[in-house]
């Protein structure tokens, strides 16, 4: 065999097995990316968020998840968080709104994004953050299974940490539109054509039981939504008279056929580009 076939033989091997990753350099900045083909940790220069303050209508909720997270980046024990419930009303804002108010007095508090289609390597991205001396949450946004997905399993050794244990520096955040992370049909069809209903779906439906922490959001009433576009005017600056921005915010949701935060938000990015305000 010669030089060239050898060559690219072990350029082969190289890519099905790549070399380890690098330790990162966490003080870098204060949010990472987690990627893979290639594993690597991304830095994120600017988190895009919003400030805690502009978070209207889920007081209870960011209360919570606030303290338990300060709690962590103290050194103390905290529980993994789920988020849950009616879309667009603030669950993956206010994950990032509470890192990025608590990072500035706790600057060993780093944030780690990582996607539901990568939980799979998710026990070697334990192995890089285990034993650091910063603190991780680690979030991942829009969670949940379809029936035949095995992802789920990969979750436990985020929550339970197998025989190793979940690292005591690291704490997990979730955002779903589920309770259970999965369709309430599927649940209802594998109780139905179980020879045991109760255990056919235990295995799955238990796992949003590991969370310490379940944070329900639920559907704003137009009072809360206009209250959150009237918190947006005040810290961007924006002055319209009051009945004129009730009554264009009214017809903005209508037309949408919903209300949100996120309805009201992109309310408000209108209004604030129909005003020469930039958003920053």
């Amino acid at each position: 065999m010669d030089q060239i076939a050898l060559t690219r033989i072990a350029e082969a091997l190289e890519r099905m097995s790549p070399a380890p990753l690098e330790t990162p350099d966490f003080n870098a900045a204060a949010a990472f990316v987690w990627h893979v083909g290639p594993e690597r940790l991304e830095p994120v220069e600017a988190v895009n968020r919003v400030d805690l303050n502009l978070l209207v209508g889920i007081n209870r909720s960011r209360d919570t998840l606030l303290e338990n997270t300060r709690r962590f980046a103290q050194g103390f024990a905290a529980n993994n968080a789920l988020l849950w419930g009616a879309r667009g009303m603030g669950k993956s804002s206010l994950v990032k709104a509470v890192h990025g108010a608590l990072a500035a007095d706790h600057p060993e508090l780093k944030l780690v994004e990582l996607q539901r289609e990568d939980l799979p390597s998710v026990a070697r991205l334990l192995g890089h953050l285990r034993g650091s001396e910063h603190r991780f949450i680690l979030f991942c946004d829009d969670l949940s299974f379809s029936h035949d997905d095995q992802h789920y399993k990969s979750l436990k050794a985020v929550l339970d940490g197998g025989i190793e244990g979940r690292p005591e520096n690291v704490v997990f955040y979730a955002t779903s539109n589920r309770r259970h992370l999965m369709p309430r049909d599927m649940i209802e069809n594998e109780r139905s054509s179980a020879i045991n209903p109760s255990e056919a779906v235990e295995e799955k439906v238990s796992l949003s039981d590991r969370f310490g922490l379940w944070l329900g959001f639920h559907p704003c009433d137009q009072d809360e939504y206009l209250a959150m576009i009237e918190g947006y005017c005040a810290a961007y600056g924006v002055e319209v008279d009051a009945e004129k921005l009730r009554a264009e915010a009214v017809e903005w949701q209508a037309t949408r056929g919903a209300r949100s935060g996120r309805v009201a938000w992109q309310f408000f990015t209108d209004l604030a580009g129909r005003h020469g305000v930039a958003l920053r």
